[in-house]
């Protein structure tokens, strides 16, 4: 047990560069004390002790502001930063090395006894502030969901979540680590992590873009044939000239066209 405080307590360090010290960490961070006591309740709800696993789950709701059901499994290093308004459902599992910060509710939308119905997070997963993760399925290793998030639907391993509903904006592809801070992300914030909406905008503004050049090179053919674009104006283009011929312009077969002309 000793030995895996002391695995929390080098997490913490390690994840939080407001972490000064052993003993800062030790008395001054909830998300430790409400993993502590979780291993109480947890171990209680095992036996069969469910009313008293629920009650020191309560007491660490009480001291902590976490949430944490003790039927829940978490896994080794688990970190939950600032903590406030965390809430972790029944059957959520959560692996090794996940962080989770502020205001994250991994919870479940079925209503069935017994069933699994909250999430399951695999290895390293990165929660961040006010996400919602809800229902039975599982979010991949090395995952990152954005703040404020709501995801209803599995998450690829090394992925990255964002929006309401979220939508998955970086099927990453797991790189090798050479450091332990390697590929960490406060927050689950990644430098690409742009959202679906704006970029599909761009997109279609850079696809209006290349048309507009497009138009303006085609006109450009037709004025170097002896074409006057002004002449054509309230004339039906598609019966005068068609878009197949002005491209055979552009291609370099400038005399059919403008003998078909």
């Amino acid at each position: 047990m000793f030995d895996r405080i002391r695995e929390d307590i080098a997490a913490i360090r390690e994840r939080d560069p407001a972490a000064r010290s052993v003993l800062e960490v030790v008395t001054c961070y909830p998300g430790l004390h409400a993993i502590v006591l979780h291993r109480f309740a947890h171990a209680c709800w095992r036996r069969g002790w469910r009313w008293s696993g629920r009650f020191v789950s309560q007491i660490g709701r009480f001291l902590t502001g976490i949430e944490i059901h003790p039927g829940a499994t978490l896994g080794r290093r688990v970190f939950i930063d600032h903590g406030m308004g965390v809430v972790i459902g029944e059957t959520a599992e959560i692996g090794d090395d996940c962080t989770i910060y502020q205001g994250v509710t991994l919870g479940g939308t079925s209503l069935a006894r017994g069933a699994k119905r909250h999430p399951t997070l695999e290895r390293g997963v990165i929660v961040g502030a006010g996400a919602k993760v809800l229902g039975s399925f599982t979010v991949g290793a090395n995952a990152k969901i954005g703040s404020n998030a709501v995801v209803v639907k599995p998450v690829p391993a090394g992925g990255t979540a964002v929006g309401n509903p979220a939508r998955i904006v970086m099927p990453a592809v797991p790189k090798p680590a050479t450091d332990a801070r390697d590929g960490f992300c406060a927050y689950g914030i990644t430098p690409n992590a742009d959202d679906p909406v704006s970029l599909a905008i761009h997109g279609l503004i850079d696809h209006a873009s290349k048309q507009s050049q497009r138009t303006d090179e085609i006109v450009a053919a037709l004025e170097r044939l002896g074409a006057r674009v002004e002449a054509l104006h309230g004339v039906d283009g598609a019966t005068l000239v068609d878009l197949k011929r002005m491209c055979s312009a552009m291609d370099g077969e400038p005399r059919n066209v403008e003998r078909q002309l």
